[in-house]
């Protein structure tokens, strides 16, 4: 890969260095969390965690493995580092991000000296190298949800082609959407409250777009429609999805997104409920 044919002392300075043959592989499911514009970005010897939060009410992770990398090099236990997720991904698509298939891919170098230092990416395709260097900030600490597997009650997994078909046909001018999770019926419903009435989308716990149905107790969440839209960008790259509540009724979608090389990697969102739950409406 031509990108290697930077020097060996140059990655001595690197505390973090990781390429890709495909910048796409990156671009991609960044694209599932952008809806803000920064991003704590954190490294650890397991690959690389990229989140993005909205007023301590919604988070959002990306997680690309390690193993996804065909280089995968860091010096620390830990790396940690905020940039302006935006213009990541203007850099990352700097040669067109083609989408064709057997079409030229950018391949990408990207190299972080440490704190302080900005995010330089080496960028590849056809012979030409463009390198773009990212100002770094200091990095915020991520909000904690405390979402712990001990703590979930409920949790079905999904192909995504029935939450996408539930999206479609709910009124999505509704302010909030209703998870009822149940050990009976309704099992799973999906509610919204909108222009046009009430609308609900109920799946039955055999059903075949269900892989695991596994509810404890009955659960009636509300969550706002403003905070659950952004993961619906995730949604449309995935293939299945976990949804899973906690005994606070905060709210985990977990999606799995395969890559261009059909490698696997995870998106996951987690919202809590709103608290305004009025039932005079």
């Amino acid at each position: 890969m031509p990108l290697s044919m930077q020097s060996q002392s140059d990655d001595e300075q690197y505390v973090l260095v990781a390429s890709l043959d495909n910048a796409r592989n990156l671009s991609n499911i960044l694209k599932a969390i952008a809806f803000k514009d920064h991003a704590l970005f954190t490294a650890t010897p397991n690959g690389l965690k990229v989140t993005v939060e909205d007023s301590k009410c919604l988070q959002a992770n990306a997680f690309i493995q390690a193993e996804i990398f065909q280089e995968f090099t860091i010096k620390e236990d830990l790396v940690g580092l905020q940039i302006n997720l935006t213009v990541l991904l203007d850099c990352l698509s700097i040669f067109g991000g083609s989408t064709v298939p057997g079409g030229m891919s950018t391949a990408l170098r990207l190299c972080y000296r440490g704190y302080g230092y900005p995010l330089t990416l080496f960028l590849e395709e056809g012979g030409v190298v463009t390198v773009c260097k990212i100002n770094t900030q200091e990095p915020e600490e991520a909000i904690d949800f405390e979402f712990c597997s001990s703590n979930v009650t409920n949790k079905v997994i999904l192909l995504s082609e029935s939450l996408k078909e539930a999206f479609s046909e709910l009124d999505m001018t509704s302010e909030v959407l209703q998870i009822t999770m149940s050990p009976k019926q309704p099992y799973f419903r999906l509610s919204t409250f909108g222009n046009a009435g009430s609308a609900h989308y109920d799946y039955p716990k055999d059903s075949d777009m269900m892989e695991l149905f596994h509810c404890t107790t009955k659960q009636i969440n509300k969550y706002k429609m403003s905070l659950l839209k952004p993961s619906t960008k995730a949604l449309a790259l995935s293939s299945k999805v976990s949804v899973r509540t906690d005994s606070r009724g905060v709210l985990s979608l977990q999606y799995l997104v395969r890559n261009d090389d059909g490698q696997i990697c995870f998106v996951d969102y987690y919202c809590c409920p709103d608290e305004e739950v009025d039932d005079d409406e």
